[in-house]
C-alpha cells in the first residue's frame, strides 16, 4: 500500500607513473544516480506540464484545477516521490521516515499563499524503505482566486540533508456553465455533487499507467448540466490520431450542482508512450489531460523494442525471448506473462528481479563508460550487470604490467571467477580477453542454471 499524505484539513483553515591499486565502494555512484538519455524520466514528465526536481531528493509534481464555487477555483496539488528518497530510522519493529512540504503561490499581484506540512513515512520492513517507485504521495487542496501565479514545491527530508525545489508560473482558470474541470487522474477515492464541497480523492501525480498493468482512472466533473448530457473521452496520440473514443453520460445529481464520472482507460490496444486525453461536451469546451504508458512507473522507457533490448542481460533470456519474438498485437498479453514469470514476489507491487536489474543498468552505465560506448553495452558492464559487484578489483588502466599490457582484473571469490579486460587500443576500451571472456560465460551459464 503507498503511504499517503492526505491534507485535507488545511483547506477547511483560512485561505603520474602508476601503481597497481585496489578499487572500493568509494568508486560506488550515489544512490538515485540517474542515467541520462537511457530512460528519459524527467524530460517526459516535464513534457506532460508536471513539475519535476532531480537528485538529491526527486520528486514529480501536478496541478489540477476543478470548480472551487463562487469565484473561486479548486486547486489540487499532487507530489510524488518514492521511498528511497527518503532517510528512514528504525522505530522498534518499524522504520519512519520524515519529510517536510513547503507549497507557496504568489499571485501576480497581492499577498502570497503558504502551506507547510511536515508529515511521516511509516513502512514495517526494510525492503520497504528501497521502494523507487511511487510510494509516497502528498496531496493538498486550495481554493484560489483565478488568475495568475508562480507556483514553488520544496520537498526536504526532515532526518538529513536533501533538498530540491521546483516552480513554474501557471494560470488559475475560473471555469464557465455549461463547462468541464480537468481530468484528474486518481488512485481511488469518490467525487462530490457540490463545489462547496471537496472531492475525497487520492491522485495520481505522475499520470503514469503501467503497460500491461492496471487502468488508469480519470475523475471528470461537469458543471451547469441540466440533463443528462452526452460527454465524449478520447485518447490521441502524438500526431492526434484519434485512438480510443467513447461517450458516456453526465447526469445532474437531485441535488448540487456538478455532475461527475470515473473514466476507466485500460491500457489494452494502446501505444507505450505518451498520449492525451481529451473530454468534450457536444458544441461546448474541451479539455486535455497528458498521460503516460510505461513499461515501469520507475523507468520511463515507453518503446517496446528499446526494453526488449534492455533486457539482453537478464537472467531469464528464455522468457526475454518470447518477448523479442511478440506480434504487435500481442505484445501486451507477452509483457504481462513476463513480468509474472520473472516477479519472485508477487504479493509486492514491484517485480523486485526486475528493478534489482535496472539498478545494476543505471550503475554500469554511470561507471563504465567508455568512448563510443555507453558503460552498459561495454565488456565491463556486461559482467557487472550479470554478475554483480566483484569481490577484488585491481585496477592498472592508467599504467602497463610487466608484459606491456594495460588491464583491469576483477575476482569473484565464490564464483571461483577470475577476468581479465585488456586496453589494446591504449583509449580506455576495455575488453574481455578470450580466455576470461570463455571462462566468464562458462560460469554465467552455471549460475544461470542454479536460478
Amino acid at each position: 500500500m503507498r503511504a499517503l499524505a492526505f491534507l485535507l484539513s488545511v483547506v477547511l483553515a483560512p485561505l603520474a607513473c602508476s601503481s597497481w591499486q585496489r578499487v572500493g565502494a568509494e568508486d560506488l555512484p550515489p544512490p538515485g544516480t540517474s542515467v541520462p538519455r537511457l530512460f528519459q524520466a524527467a524530460p517526459t514528465y516535464r513534457s506532460m506540464g508536471l513539475l519535476v526536481a532531480g537528485p538529491p531528493l526527486p520528486f514529480v509534481a501536478s496541478l489540477r484545477y476543478l470548480d472551487g464555487g463562487p469565484d473561486s477555483t479548486l486547486a489540487i496539488v499532487a507530489v510524488s516521490l518514492a521511498n528511497q528518497a527518503l532517510r528512514f530510522r528504525r522505530d522498534g519493529e518499524e522504520f519512519v521516515a520524515r519529510y517536510r512540504v513547503d507549497l507557496l503561490i504568489r499571485p501576480d499581484s497581492g499577498p502570497p499563499r503558504s502551506v507547510t506540512r511536515e508529515e511521516s513515512v511509516r513502512v514495517r520492513g526494510f525492503q520497504e524503505t528501497l521502494r523507487a517507485d511511487e510510494s509516497v504521495i502528498f496531496q493538498q487542496l486550495l481554493r484560489l482566486i483565478p488568475g495568475r501565479y508562480l507556483v514553488s514545491i520544496a520537498v526536504r527530508d526532515v532526518a538529513g540533508p536533501a533538498l530540491n525545489r521546483a516552480e513554474r508560473a501557471d494560470t488559475v482558470p475560473a471555469f464557465t456553465r455549461p463547462g468541464l474541470g480537468d481530468p484528474v487522474p486518481y488512485y481511488e477515492g469518490t467525487g462530490r455533487r457540490r463545489s462547496r464541497d471537496l472531492p475525497r480523492l487520492v491522485s495520481n501525480p505522475r499520470g503514469t499507467l503501467p503497460y500491461a498493468g492496471d487502468s488508469l482512472r480519470v475523475y471528470l466533473e461537469g458543471y451547469g448540466i441540466a440533463a443528462p448530457t452526452p460527454l465524449t473521452v478520447r485518447v490521441l496520440d502524438a500526431a492526434g490520431t484519434v485512438l480510443r473514443e467513447d461517450t458516456m453520460q453526465l447526469t445532474p445529481p437531485d441535488s448540487g450542482d456538478i455532475a461527475w464520472l470515473s473514466y476507466v482507460l485500460a491500457p489494452a490496444s494502446l501505444p507505450v508512450g505518451r498520449l492525451d486525453l481529451t473530454a468534450s461536451l457536444p458544441d461546448g469546451p474541451t479539455v486535455e489531460m497528458p498521460f503516460l504508458l510505461s513499461f515501469s512507473g520507475q523507468y520511463v522507457v515507453t518503446n517496446y523494442e528499446e526494453m526488449v533490448s534492455l533486457l539482453r542481460y537478464f537472467d531469464r533470456q528464455e522468457e526475454v525471448a518470447k518477448l523479442r519474438d511478440a506480434p504487435p498485437a500481442e505484445r501486451s498479453e507477452r509483457w504481462d506473462a513476463f513480468w509474472r514469470a520473472t516477479d519472485p514476489v508477487p504479493i509486492t507491487p514491484e517485480n523486485e528481479a526486475l528493478e534489482s536489474y535496472f539498478q545494476r543498468v543505471q550503475q554500469a552505465n554511470v561507471r563504465f563508460a567508455e568512448e563510443g560506448a555507453p558503460g552498459w553495452l561495454t565488456d565491463r558492464g556486461e559482467v557487472f550487470i550479470t554478475l554483480g559487484e566483484p569481490d577484488d578489483v585491481i585496477d592498472q588502466s592508467s599504467g602497463m604490467d610487466r608484459s606491456g599490457r594495460r588491464i583491469i582484473r576483477w575476482s569473484y571469490t565464490t564464483l571461483r571467477l577470475v577476468v581479465f579486460f585488456e586496453d589494446e587500443t591504449g583509449f580506455g576500451r576495455f575488453r574481455l580477453d578470450p580466455n576470461s571472456r570463455a571462462e566468464y560465460q562458462r560460469v554465467l551459464a552455471r549460475v544461470r542454471r542454479g536460478q
